[in-house]
């Protein structure tokens, strides 16, 4: 078994320039056995219920996760699996769906900006504001409901759009929020499969939505506008992790391990009591144990 940071550094793009989506295979699970696997994610998961305790008393640092993929990559049953051991009080879960009246009526950023984590929590964003160079680029017509300045529309919208979440994740950064951006990489042999388990195993039914056939028409599209939005984003600040996804087994371990990477490099530690609180203490301890303590 490789160790955590051997296994999720094969996965991990801090400098986009050369990115190619097709130097990543979607089946690839590191020459890692399944039993393997569920025997480390349940230490990660336990690693991380530990970091996430100490995350939240220090309440200094706080962590953003990105869940972007195609439709059944994968996304919610990472966020059930991997985060199964986190303190619900530390953790918050936000799904980006299309934007309501509201939300257009406001920058593309801004409902994102709601939804960050506060100081000792960790948020997961199930999509986020990547798919405003997603679907929106995969779906130009969009554009159009954004209510935005046509003079400010031009052939450079990418670009600007790529530029401006570069700088917000740098903000981020520096003022204690560190972004992970996961892309879980499904082929799109994959994904027929898990749209036909959906459509023949009653119990699944109720994840179908045609509406995800119809996107799959576009798939070609969507990966050359992840291949550019990889390209344009990934900085050591805010990396992208391009975990293989056709194994869900493995898409677990993997962000499991750079989970657990991530709160390990902010060396979190408890606070540290000093001389007046441990008085204090102590005042109690002598109370607690005395003779009319009961």
């Amino acid at each position: 078994m490789a160790k955590p940071g051997k296994l999720t550094s094969a996965y991990r793009v801090e400098q986009g320039k050369d990115f190619r989506l097709k130097d990543f295979d979607p089946s690839d699970t590191g020459k890692i056995g399944r039993e393997d696997a569920a025997a480390h994610l349940e230490k990660g998961v336990a690693r991380l219920r530990e970091m996430q305790d100490k995350l939240y008393a220090q309440d200094q640092w706080a962590v953003l996760l990105i869940l972007q993929g195609m439709d059944a990559s994968g996304k919610d049953g990472v966020v059930k699996h991997v985060m199964s051991g986190v303190n619900p009080q530390g953790c918050r879960v936000d799904s980006f769906k299309a934007p309501s009246t509201e939300e257009l009526n406001h920058d593309y950023l801004w409902r994102a900006v709601r939804a960050l984590p506060g100081r000792g929590r960790i948020g997961i964003f199930n999509r986020s504001y990547y798919e405003e160079v997603l679907v929106v680029r995969v779906h130009p017509e969009v554009l159009n409901n954004e209510k935005i300045p046509p003079l400010l529309v031009t052939k450079k919208t990418w670009d600007h759009r790529f530029e401006d979440i570069c700088a917000y994740e740098r903000y981020l950064w520096r003022n204690g929020i560190v972004v992970r951006k996961f892309f879980l990489n499904l082929s799109k042999k994959e994904q027929k499969k898990r749209f036909l388990a959906r459509l023949e195993e009653p119990k699944k039914n109720w994840k179908f939505s045609a509406a995800d056939v119809r996107e799959r028409q576009c798939w070609d599209d969507y990966m050359e506008a992840y291949q550019d939005m990889i390209r344009n984003t990934a900085t050591d600040y805010a990396p992208w992790y391009v975990v293989p996804a056709d194994n869900k087994w493995f898409t677990r371990l993997v962000v499991a391990a750079a989970v657990v990477e991530t709160l390990e490099d902010l060396k979190l530690t408890y606070p540290e009591v000093d001389g007046e609180k441990r008085k204090e203490l102590e005042a109690a301890r002598r109370m607690l144990l005395g003779k009319n303590a009961g």
